[in-house]
Order: structure tokens, then C-alpha cells, then sequence
């Protein structure tokens, strides 16, 4: 079992410190009605997702749904036992293998665990969906274990698991890592901000776009029949997209495309839509 506190209790108290997205907006007002009517000045009106959805009315060209950060961000924003946590000012946090720890970590240690890499296709809403060059997108997930570096004790020591790129002309930025472990209350996922420079990527208040990504359940169920992953198993089993507190509103968005196999790794496709 990870030693971190992780739990349903604990995502939903972070969630709160964040300014929740329009789309979980949607899902608390109409918790009681199918539409709540809304006075205008031509008169009553509904809520609609039409009406509150933050995303592009097109479904090809879209905004990713703003999500809460989490407790184990490493970008400014909080602090671990060693004060204020920030990643994002390591030398050598602009890499796209993110497998192993760097600077001043434990000798350099690399997550095991079945490879993954990552494809993130930045998009600007703002203008059609045109590729976004030159914006900077911080990756971080937990490991084959669930413990998130720079946090959980059992690897406070490490920063793995956590990098900077910088996006190409086509927008793409991509990450080497190792598919993450299941810990108990959320679904598997990876946690990402979107800065508009790599200059800017510094610390959390310059981000543009915080959100979540996850993996088809079929997917899941393959990555955590390899060796080590045997606590993911026994977690995912009583969790569903439908159940997390993240992705209950809707993940159609952030369900990444997988191509490979356990055995030979696998790879992410997503596209990101941010208002650039």
C-alpha cells in the first residue's frame, strides 16, 4: 500500500481550493432538476450544457476540461515537509525522459515499470484548433507503487515522474515514462498544465490550462497484468470512470488513444485544446 494519504476525501478537499470548471458547475447545479430556469431580459431561460459547458460548440476542436491539480503538484503551489514544493525550477526539469530523478535526488533513481509514452497535441480553441508552437506543458504522475515523488515518504527523496517540454511547430510535445499505478479512491490518470512559454513555466500562476489524463479500462487491465503491479489490481477493482470524483462529469475528452502492449510498452495519443 502507498504511504501517502491519498483519498476520496482528500482529492474533493484539494478540488475545493480550486476554481472548479464550468463543466462541474454543470453537473452540481442541475443535481436536483433535468434544467434550473434562469431570468433574462426577455424572460426565463434553462441551463443547458449548451448554455454552461466552457468547451467549443464543435466537438473536434474543444477545450480539455479544467481539472483539479491535486495534492502533489510540485509547482509552487503547496508545500512538502521541506517547504514550498516546486519542480518546475530544477535544473534539468525540461527533458522529455521523465523516468529518472535529477539535480540533487538519490542517486538518480528511475521509476520501474512497464514504458509509456506520452503524445500531447496542443490545440488553440481561439483559433480553429490551429496547433499551439511554443507553449510548455508540465507532466507529473505517480508511480508503478502510487507514491508521488516529492511527496510520499517513501520517495520524498525523488522528483521522477515529473518533466517539462516545449511544444514543436505542430504543437506536440512527448514524454517517456512508465505507465501509473492505481492507488484506492481515483482511477489511474496523469496530471498536466499547460503554461504558454517555456519561459513561463516557472510556478503555477502562470498556467493557462490544468487537466487530466486517462486510459481505456482495457488498457488498464492489460498494464496491471505485468510484474509489480499487483496493488493496482486489487484497486482498480472496486473503482469505474462513472465513480471517480475527477472523471465522474465526463471523460470523453480525456480517454487517451493507446497503441502497444505490456510487453513491448505502450503509447498515448491526446490532443489538448487551451484558450491561447
Amino acid at each position: 500500500m502507498p504511504d501517502h494519504p491519498h483519498s476520496l476525501e482528500r482529492d474533493i478537499a484539494t478540488m475545493l481550493d480550486v476554481a472548479a470548471s464550468r463543466r462541474q458547475s454543470l453537473r452540481w447545479l442541475l443535481a436536483g432538476a433535468a434544467a434550473v430556469p434562469l431570468a433574462g431580459c426577455g424572460g426565463a431561460a434553462s441551463v443547458t450544457s449548451e448554455t454552461l459547458d466552457s468547451r467549443s460548440t464543435s466537438a473536434a476542436c474543444s477545450l480539455i476540461p479544467a481539472e483539479t491539480a491535486g495534492p502533489y503538484p510540485a509547482d509552487g503551489s503547496n508545500s512538502n515537509g521541506n517547504g514550498v514544493a516546486n519542480a518546475l525550477i530544477l535544473a534539468g526539469i525540461v527533458r522529455s525522459d521523465i523516468r529518472s530523478s535529477i539535480g540533487g535526488a538519490s542517486a538518480s533513481a528511475v521509476a520501474p515499470g512497464v514504458p509509456l509514452t506520452i503524445r500531447l497535441t496542443l490545440v488553440n480553441v481561439n483559433a480553429g484548433c490551429a496547433p499551439l508552437a511554443g507553449a510548455a506543458v508540465y507532466l507529473w504522475h505517480c508511480d508503478r507503487d502510487g507514491n508521488y515523488s516529492l511527496y510520499s515518504s517513501a520517495v520524498a527523496g525523488e522528483n521522477y515522474l515529473r518533466g517539462v517540454q516545449e511544444s514543436d511547430s505542430g504543437g506536440v510535445v512527448t514524454f517517456s515514462t512508465i505507465f501509473p499505478g492505481c492507488y484506492a479512491g481515483r482511477m489511474p490518470h496523469v496530471h498536466l498544465e499547460v503554461y504558454p512559454s517555456l519561459a513561463a513555466a516557472t510556478r503555477a500562476g502562470n498556467r493557462i490550462r490544468t487537466s487530466q489524463l486517462g486510459f481505456p479500462t482495457a488498457t488498464l487491465s492489460e498494464a496491471y497484468g505485468a510484474s509489480g503491479y499487483g496493488a493496482s489490481v486489487r484497486n482498480l477493482a472496486g473503482m469505474s470512470y462513472a465513480t471517480d470524483n475527477v472523471f465522474g462529469d465526463g471523460s470523453a475528452q480525456q480517454i487517451a488513444s493507446i497503441s502497444g502492449s505490456a510487453a513491448l510498452g505502450f503509447a498515448a495519443s491526446l490532443q489538448v485544446g487551451v484558450a491561447a
